[in-house]
């Protein structure tokens, strides 16, 4: 199964403890205004924009399980639907989990039978890494200020 885009969900018990939480607005506005220039005001995934505003910021995470560390990789233009995607639970308990299924089943060319299959999975890790606590690594930002 091909997977351009994919769901990144960020374990409960580290909802609120993010980049954007840990550095002055300022620099946020800075970082991720310097992303979407790079992306040229496009989505890196899918290549789409945003009706309201062309692309979000979305950070990247690598997840070390045997050392529960949550550490930044870097940051990428989404448009607003692949954004929903990355963010699937809160897609869906915000009723725009269908929009977001669509997006991911027409970005990666699944079926919606594809799309089910593939959230059980991301479910499932996201549940066991919910249990955990995590340290956060921001060493990617001493590199990119």
């Amino acid at each position: 199964m091909k997977t351009k885009l994919t769901i990144e969900l960020i374990p409960s018990s580290q909802w609120g403890d993010n980049l954007r939480s840990r550095i002055p607005k300022s620099q946020w506005d800075t970082l991720r205004k310097r992303q979407y220039k790079i992306a040229n005001n496009r989505c890196q995934i899918c290549g789409g924009r945003g009706r309201k505003w062309p692309v979000e910021c979305h950070e990247i995470w690598h997840y070390d399980e045997q050392n529960k560390i949550q550490r930044l990789d870097g940051l990428i233009a989404l448009c607003p639907k692949c954004h929903m995607v990355k963010h699937m639970g809160r897609s869906l308990s915000t009723g725009k989990g269908e929009i977001a299924k669509r997006h991911l089943m027409k970005v990666n060319g699944w079926t919606m039978n594809d799309v089910n299959l593939y959230m059980e999975v991301m479910f499932e890790v996201w549940y066991k890494r919910s249990r955990e606590q995590w340290t956060l690594d921001l060493t990617w930002l001493q590199q990119h200020r």
